[in-house]
């Protein structure tokens, strides 16, 4: 695949893209969660380039939201869907859904969305997954104990490639491999020259290491599991709550994670930790050890009465004896005894055993001291038999663990990923519940949406939409409070109505329920009916009359828009406002014909309705919202809007109530110039 040809990647991303190892899959699934693993690559980046993917799959040229205010209301049905999302994966996967114009687009999106309809949104799901998050790959690792060892220095560089964790160094002998056996618990020689060697120390020779890092670094394994610890759990649980079926034994996979700390450190273990705790503890166990020898020996000292006769002490003298040699003949027994216990509270209170035990005999000996003092290389030697012994048997647990684990880490990921996914579900499904919302009918096909500009347009349906019981998700009040509305158009139309009688509102609502139902969801509205539109024209009531040059720019955009395809929903928000009333008039007229010669719906809001239908070469419907009245000064009015009716104004209808309430004439005569 030319991964530069999918709008919105450039040579960069395409090469980042590259790096994985299958994007086209990726790219085909629309598959956010690997998409961000290649280098340089967001949440949000990973969004569009699937978007774009996707369209290029369907040869969809996209192009519905041919407005800024069309925009506007993707935006806002995008954010009522991420307001119902909890991780922020489900947030930017959601963009990946767009108003296509292709129905094979539409029709994979429902397929998702049927099943979506079916998940439960509970809190308890959603708890469980506000810990889930994509999975982290771990980087930086570096393991100390244990390098690697080669004469050439192409394998090398190698190993340093394959495995950036170890220490790599360049030997020439069997005595430079000696030496590093001295400084790491481990080494492992990558030249096969070397095989059946009498090396010291742990020295291993494994010619394909670079081939299985896995083995040879186990830590690898360990960390990415470590490290994504309270991420899978929380994958674990949400599968727990809902009706997902695991790809693993969860039972195993918590069982793995339960014997790996958090910094990759083998738990659980007692004779690791027996080792660890050892290495941590032995100075000082060695100088609580000399307290007990030395409070041993002076209360020995302390009890002890020496005589030492004339001659004796002469001899001594005149043989050069220090007062050693004296403690040595009085207190040998003492001696032994303060040794002893030396050497028992060290092995007791350090566990050690064994070989261990016989190497701490050597800290404390010779001749008879006060103090006694430790030795020095004694307490050296077994801290390094000590240390090896814990770095071999947590190497031999990690790769332990780690082949264990192996097994578990395609199927661990695909956990994540079915929990994330699930919460793009799950706020679908809340999206369809809290707005009451029903999967909209698609009815013909309008001219030009599937690209074929060899169309029929006489056999072509008119293109339009009907709308039952529909609310706006979008209005500054409770969703509860929102009068449903029913409207339908084919062709082209006038929306006429009063002041605040919800004609804005509903020109809204008709562009977002077209707009979700393009991305393939359900709609607000009890019933939807709808052509599928190529594009979505949505023009919104302009601030005022415009100058020149922005008068001369809007109707560039109108002459831009009649002489565009076929197959596209126009909706307009009394254009009257940007010109004189009368000029606007003849202006609205001459855009309406031109829509009507082609294969458009259109609803233009307008308070000027009887105007233009007079002004117009054609026969315009006018359909209207129609006050029913004023009570308590407010206007009560009837949402919905009658087919074929110029709907009255608000000033003819507070005459009509002053008339009502008044006996003269003046009103009446009022009344009558409406």
């Amino acid at each position: 695949m030319a991964f530069e040809s999918i709008p919105g990647v450039g040579e960069k991303t395409a090469d980042a893209l590259a790096e994985l190892d299958d994007p086209e899959t990726a790219l085909q699934q629309g598959d956010v969660l690997t998409l961000m693993d290649a280098p340089g690559v967001s949440e949000g980046r990973a969004a569009a380039i699937a978007r774009g993917a996707i369209r290029q799959r369907h040869d969809d040229p996209g192009g519905l939201l041919a407005t800024d205010q069309a925009r506007e209301l993707y935006d806002s049905v995008l954010e009522l869907l991420q307001e119902r999302a909890v991780t922020t994966y489900a947030k930017k996967r959601l963009e990946t859904l767009y108003p296509a114009t292709r129905e094979s687009r539409i029709e994979e999106v429902r397929a998702t969305v049927d099943d979506a309809l079916t998940r439960e949104p509970t809190p308890e799901l959603r708890t469980a997954l506000a810990d889930v998050a994509p999975l982290d790959s771990p980087s930086g690792l570096r393991v100390r104990e244990r390098c690697l060892a080669t004469t050439d220095a192409e394998r090398y560089a190698a190993a340093r490639e394959a495995i950036p964790e170890l220490s790599a160094e360049v030997v020439d002998d069997g005595h430079d491999i000696e030496e590093l056996a001295r400084s790491y618990s481990t080494v492992i020689v990558l030249d096969e020259a070397f095989a059946g060697g009498d090396f010291s120390g742990d020295v291993r020779v494994l010619p394909d290491a670079l081939e299985s890092p896995a083995a040879v670094v186990p830590e690898r394994l360990l960390a990415f599991f470590a490290e994504n610890r309270q991420r899978l759990l929380a994958a674990a649980r949400v599968h727990e709550a809902s009706e997902l079926e695991p790809p693993l034994e969860l039972d195993a996979l918590t069982d793995g994670l339960s014997r790996v700390d958090e910094d990759g450190t083998i738990v659980g273990d007692e004779e690791l930790e027996r080792l660890a705790t050892a290495v941590d503890d032995l100075d000082a166990a060695v100088g609580t050890a000399e307290s007990v020898a030395n409070d041993h020996l002076r209360d020995a000292i302390k009890e002890r009465d020496v005589t030492i006769e004339g001659q004796d002490f002469l001899s001594l003298v005149e043989q050069g004896a220090r007062v050693d040699s004296l403690l040595a003949r009085e207190l040998d027994d003492a001696f032994d005894a303060a040794l002893q216990k030396a050497h028992d509270h060290l092995v007791d209170s350090l566990d050690l055993t064994g070989h261990e035990a016989e190497l701490a005999d050597h800290i404390f000996g010779g001749e008879p001291t006060f103090p006694v003092s430790r030795r020095d290389d004694a307490v050296s030697r077994l801290n390094t038999e000590l240390t090896t012994a814990r770095d071999r048997r947590s190497a031999e647990l990690k790769a332990d663990l780690a082949d264990e684990l192996a097994a578990l880490k395609t199927p661990a990921e695909e956990l994540v990923r079915n929990a994330l996914e699930l919460d793009v579900e799950l706020a679908i499904a809340a999206f369809a519940r809290d707005f009451d919302c029903t999967m909209p009918e698609f009815v013909g096909d309008a001219a030009g949406a599937d690209g074929n500009d060899d169309a029929d347009d006489d056999d072509a349906p008119t293109p339009g939409f009907t709308i039952e019981g529909g609310r706006s998700p979008i209005l500054d009040v409770d969703f509860a409070a929102v009068e449903p509305v029913d409207y339908s158009v084919e062709g082209v139309t006038l929306l006429s109505g009063v002041n605040s009688g919800g004609k804005t509102s509903l020109l809204d609502l008709v562009g977002l329920i077209v707009i979700a139902a393009q991305m393939g969801l359900p709609v607000p509205a009890d019933h939807a009916r709808l052509s599928r539109f190529s594009e979505l024209h949505y023009y919104a009531k302009s601030q005022g009359t415009l100058d020149a040059g922005a008068f001369e720019s809007t109707l560039q955009d109108f002459g831009d828009l009649v002489d565009g395809a076929d197959g596209r929903l126009v909706l307009v928000d009394e254009l009257e406002s940007i010109t004189e009333p009368g000029a606007s008039a003849k202006l609205i007229a001459g855009i309406l014909e031109s829509l009507y010669r082609q294969q458009t719906a259109a609803v233009f809001v307008s308070h000027l309705a009887r105007e233009i239908r007079e002004a117009a070469a054609i026969d315009v419907a006018v359909d209207g919202i129609e006050a029913v009245g004023l009570v308590d000064g407010e206007l009560e009015v009837n949402r919905s809007p009658v087919k074929e009716h110029l709907a009255r104004s608000t000033p003819e209808l507070i005459v009509e109530k002053l008339a009502a309430d008044d006996d003269g004439e003046f009103y009446e005569s009022l009344l009558e110039k409406f």
